[in-house]
């Protein structure tokens, strides 16, 4: 016991010794509150996701790849991957953890180590990997309304459904599917499929409407001034049963423009007009429209949680030699997912 004890005394002496000659000269923080993003960066964050941002290999993070959800570390020299999603979803992953917006727990929280300024810093030195500076940004996603179409390009599908349940009846849906084309193009297909009435209490007609082909082109994109613009041009293809009501019987083409932009860090003014013009004057009238939304987003849990966009639209519409008319449409849109990629309007 009492040799025991003196080689614990040694052990204890030489342990204290060792620590004395190891310990830095100075006890200033390794991170300066100053520090630049890319200090802060490679500080934080280049330990898995390597200091040119295109993620390190599984041999130096020290865990499985490719992650549980089947993906590596994202690529932030892809431009495609950096630019797509705002400011705020950045800084919630980084200050709560991956988990706060569904993504894999690995990804730590640094909400403690560092203030909301620096993360803001690193992200956005995380932003300058994509050397593109075509590519919009994500705070220039405003949230999408029923009618007022956005100015930002994105691959999104969009299911509408709308009851009318007195006089004659109808049930229409409306599918919508956008694919992105490189930075700044995108197309779209419009699927209307609809079951109604003729009149009150008569038979049924069911089908699919008017087929809808559009391009566009985002031209002007600046998130320091919170404006995004767009252009382009659609054709509706008369695919329906005219007889039935569910279609025109005729062609439409369609120039249109859209304007968005941001109010503040919340708040958001989309406009969106366009003239359509029939194939046959004979059987449509030549009509003109604007649509506008304006509205403000929030989100719950101290801006880290489930983001909620009221919002209401002016709508416009002047047929050639006839009155115009007005509609005023009060919605909400609600993220259903912690990602925010999945939503609800109403």
């Amino acid at each position: 016991n009492l040799f025991a004890l003196l080689f614990l005394l040694v052990a204890m002496t030489v342990s204290v010794r060792a620590a004395q000659r190891t310990a830095p000269a100075t006890s200033e923080p390794l991170l300066q509150p100053d520090a630049s993003g890319e200090e802060i960066y490679r500080q934080a964050c280049a330990a898995c996701h390597h200091p040119d941002g295109s993620g390190q290999p599984q041999s130096v993070v020290g865990f499985p790849l490719p992650l549980p959800n089947g993906h590596t570390f994202p690529d932030f020299n892809d431009c495609a991957t950096n630019t797509v999603e705002p400011l705020a979803d950045w800084i919630a992953v980084v200050h709560r953890g991956g988990p706060v917006r569904a993504l894999d727990r690995h990804m730590p929280a640094f909400g403690e180590a560092l203030t909301e300024d620096q993360i803001e810093r690193a992200v956005k030195h995380i932003w300058t990997f994509c050397k593109d500076s075509s590519w919009p940004r994500g705070d220039l996603n405003l949230p999408r309304a029923f009618f007022t179409e956005k100015a930002f390009p994105e691959n999104e599908t969009v299911w509408t459904t709308g009851v009318i349940g007195s006089g004659a009846k109808a049930i229409s849906n409306e599918l919508v599917y956008e694919h992105r084309i490189g930075s700044r193009g995108q197309y779209e297909i419009r699927l209307p499929i609809a079951a109604q009435q003729q009149e009150p209490g008569g038979t049924w007609s069911r089908g699919i409407g008017d087929v809808e082909f559009a391009v566009r082109r985002t031209f002007y994109a600046n998130l320091d001034r919170g404006s995004i613009f767009a252009a382009g041009g659609a054709i509706v293809a008369p695919t329906g049963k005219e007889n039935e009501g569910l279609g025109n019987g005729f062609w439409i083409y369609e120039p249109f423009a859209m304007w968005g932009q941001m109010i503040g860090s919340n708040a958001f003014l989309q406009v969106h007009g366009g003239v359509e013009f029939p194939s046959d004057q004979t059987l449509g009238d030549t009509e003109s429209f604007v649509r506008t939304a304006v509205g403000y987003t929030f989100a719950r849990d101290q801006g880290f949680g489930r983001a909620w966009s009221p919002m209401v639209e002016v709508l416009t519409a002047s047929p050639h030699g006839a009155a115009t008319e007005w509609d005023v449409v009060p919605q909400v849109q609600v993220s259903l997912s912690k990602l925010q990629h999945i939503l609800l309007s109403v």
